[in-house]
């Protein structure tokens, strides 16, 4: 089984530098068009972005996952602040010495002391900053973590798949081989026959099931297979009817699907009852979906019969569990139901 991820959200360093890069060029045109001094803009912009740069990777890599993501919400707000300011007292002093005294000239008048309106103005700048570059981040880590949740949720209906089938074709080896077992003990010539269709099973079961498709011809041979087997056990005792209407060609459908239906009308039809048996199969494709009907009569009453009703479920069970993990809910429906002493399964399947 793969567990592939077709997509991914992850920033490399090239990344990193466009964006930067593209951010720092747009602030220096928009400040450079507002004083009308590009190279005034240039310049505080130049001292600027690195104060922006490590405010946004000290949130973004630091405390985010130590303070923000263990819930320590006070400390965080705390520290975020204090690094702020203390970036402001850099930036400050970097424009005062190395540009112009005058440190806000976008400002209601000219500074040039660390004011309290400055501090707040230039605080809530950085806060911006911050923000935006968080925002990216957050996002991006929320695609990673939405393709992971859908990746693991993907390979765990495969494993589902995988357990159910699992779960189906040890039991189909099962009944045949104590089929065989029965026939060996008499002597019947009917055995290299029996073993020669076992082994055509066999192949189509271990090696034509892997697939989440098969086509319906082949499922449709290894129903044909299975009766074949069946037949040979119990002589003119059973009565199979199959009909078979429609264009089976490219067609598919979940492996031994159908299959497990025709198991469980023997199992519970044929092996159950005394005397003459009769099991009427009808498939037919209309369009793009398959009608599947078969019916076969209820097993006699035995003191078994709360043991009999535990282990009749499983096969049935796994079947519906398939249906609903591979395919959609408006792609099939099944009914099963009693009908004068005869147990019938009726399933609308899509198969385009």
């Amino acid at each position: 089984m793969k567990f592939n991820s077709n997509q991914s959200y992850k920033l490399s360093a090239v990344h990193h530098v466009i964006f930067w890069s593209i951010y720092f060029l747009f602030n220096v045109f928009k400040w450079g068009s507002y004083f009308d001094d590009y190279m005034y803009s240039f310049k505080t912009n130049l001292f600027g972005f690195p104060i922006h740069m490590m405010l946004c990777y000290f949130n973004i890599y630091f405390l985010m996952p130590y303070f923000v993501f263990k819930k320590r919400y006070i400390t965080y707000i705390i520290l975020i602040l204090s690094a702020i300011f203390l970036m402001v007292l850099v930036k400050f002093n970097l424009t005062y010495y190395l540009v112009s005294t005058n440190v806000w000239p976008e400002g209601p008048e000219p500074t040039t002391n660390l004011t309290l309106n400055y501090t707040i103005d230039m605080m809530i700048g950085e806060l911006y900053v911050i923000t935006f570059a968080t925002a990216i981040k957050v996002t991006l880590d929320f695609l990673n973590e939405h393709r992971r949740v859908a990746d693991l949720e993907k390979a765990q209906l495969e494993t589902e798949l995988l357990f159910l089938k699992t779960q189906i074709s040890p039991h189909f080896f099962f009944n045949t081989l104590n089929n065989i077992y029965s026939l060996a003990v008499e002597k019947s010539k009917k055995t290299p026959k029996i073993i020669l269709k076992l082994s055509e099973l066999m192949r189509y079961l271990l090696y034509d099931t892997k697939s989440k498709r098969q086509s319906l011809e082949n499922e449709i041979l290894c129903i044909q297979n299975y009766i074949d087997l069946e037949r040979i056990r119990h002589n003119h005792e059973l009565e199979v009817n199959m009909y078979i209407s429609g264009d089976i060609e490219n067609k598919k459908i979940a492996p031994i699907l159908l299959l497990t239906f025709i198991e469980n009308a023997f199992k519970h039809g044929a092996h159950k009852n005394i005397g003459n048996v009769k099991i009427d199969i009808n498939l037919t494709i209309k369009k793009e979906f398959l009608y599947f009907t078969i019916s076969n009569p209820m097993p006699l009453k035995t003191k078994h019969d709360e043991r009999f009703n535990r282990s009749s479920g499983i096969g049935l069970e796994n079947v519906k569990k398939r249906l609903a993990l591979g395919y959609n809910k408006n792609d099939y429906k099944l009914v099963i139901k009693n009908n004068d002493n005869k147990f019938v399964v009726k399933l609308k399947i899509k198969v385009s």
